[in-house]
């Protein structure tokens, strides 16, 4: 079986979905790899380690794709202008590729793989259960990503974080708010102790309160009921109105009092909370920082713009985007893990196998044997072409 590491060739993108370590353990188990020339530059991983590792090295995109049984990429297929054509196009019917697909905005994507009869399987919908804990992409991204946050409002604060005892006085410790536990929640939380803040942190789902605590912050408990707060996943539910309401209210009087918060609310297929409203910032110290890292899904904080940094009435808003890119060498590395598990699933005998009766295999699958087999893609499809 022949697998594939191209070039990632979206802007801003400098992971690549397979470091040399793991394109060694792949070959001695019986894969052929092929990394295209540079694919892991931006990573830290040069053409020699994967030479070393015992991969093939290839100039020619055309025939990196064109002899690949299976693509491993970061980012999903586009388009490769200086061929001008899709990267979808230059493989070939039969062929699979392991990608982040993000399948609910990308619809033409989608079609053109099912089109070419391409199978696809997205890292971000492999189900959260144990049997596939190694595969869990999301979780590993997120963990970078809630380290990177931290650094990110150090930065921009003027404060110290740790409480200093100097000659010219005693320096109080920064105080951290983190909205949402999950796994770059907490992840901000254990660093932003690590640095020496006072840290609280805020869920909706009381089954955090333990996480939080044992990290050494302070939980800030809204009171709902647990079967009000989260499905049966895991996953934050999105509250009804008057829970709303108070989680506002709860956390503009936490936010006032904070120096630094760090948001990570999200709610799966939906647009993120607006959790800190505008009249919440305009209340808040001068000097004081929010990095929203919700920005790609619309933004914990009304005033968050995706990308971009804002100041309003003296507070700084980031809403970085693709953060795990920043941390290119250890998200790479901790990404190609979950790629590795995954296509070795995949392929029990060194050869594609889609067996839509498993159930890892059926939740990340989007398109096979030139159909889309994703259910909630194929409906939003099917009611975008009726429209």
């Amino acid at each position: 079986m022949i697998v594939a590491v191209p070039r990632e060739i979206v802007p801003g993108e400098c992971r690549v979905a397979l470091v040399p370590e793991t394109v060694g353990r792949l070959v001695k188990s019986g894969y052929e790899v092929v990394v295209e020339a540079g694919a892991g530059e931006a990573a830290g991983f040069t053409d020699a380690a994967y030479a070393d590792a015992g991969a093939s090295i290839e100039d020619d995109a055309r025939a990196l794709f064109g002899k690949a049984d299976l693509v491993a990429k970061v980012q999903r297929p586009s388009r490769r202008e200086s061929l001008g054509l899709s990267e979808t196009e230059l493989m070939r019917s039969g062929a699979g590729v392991i990608s982040y697909l993000h399948p609910y905005a990308a619809l033409d994507a989608v079609a053109l793989l099912a089109e070419h009869g391409v199978a696809s399987f997205a890292m971000e919908l492999v189900p959260r259960i144990t049997r596939a804990q190694k595969m869990d992409a999301l979780s590993s991204q997120s963990t970078v990503a809630g380290y990177k946050a931290v650094l990110m409002g150090a930065n921009a604060t003027g404060k110290f974080f740790p409480m200093l005892m100097t000659a010219a006085g005693t320096i109080p410790p920064a105080r951290v708010l983190v909205i949402g536990a999950g796994v770059a929640g907490l992840m901000a939380i254990a660093t932003a102790r690590r640095l020496g803040a006072v840290v609280e942190a805020f869920d909706t789902r009381p089954a955090t309160k333990e996480q939080v605590q044992s990290l050494g912050a302070a939980f800030v408990d809204l009171d709902i009921p647990n079967e009000d707060a989260q499905d049966a996943g895991g996953y934050a539910k999105e509250l009804a109105e008057d829970h709303i309401r108070r989680e506002k209210e709860l956390l503009h009087e936490r936010c006032v009092k904070s120096d630094i918060v760090i948001t990570t609310a999200l709610v799966p297929g939906k647009r993120a909370p607006v959790l800190i409203p505008e009249a919440t910032v305009a209340a808040m110290r001068v000097g004081s920082v929010i990095v929203d890292l919700a920005g790609e899904m619309g933004g914990n904080c009304e005033l968050s713009v995706p990308g971009e940094t804002v100041v309003s009435n003296g507070v700084t808003i980031l809403a970085p985007l693709n953060l795990a890119s920043q941390m290119a060498f250890h998200a790479s590395t901790m990404y190609s893990k979950n790629v590795q598990a995954l296509l070795e699933h995949l392929s029990p005998e060194r050869t594609l196998k889609v067996d839509l009766d498993d159930e890892i295999t059926r939740g990340c699958c989007v398109t096979f044997d030139g159909q889309i087999v994703h259910e909630p893609t194929r409906a939003l499809l099917n009611h975008e072409v009726s429209v």
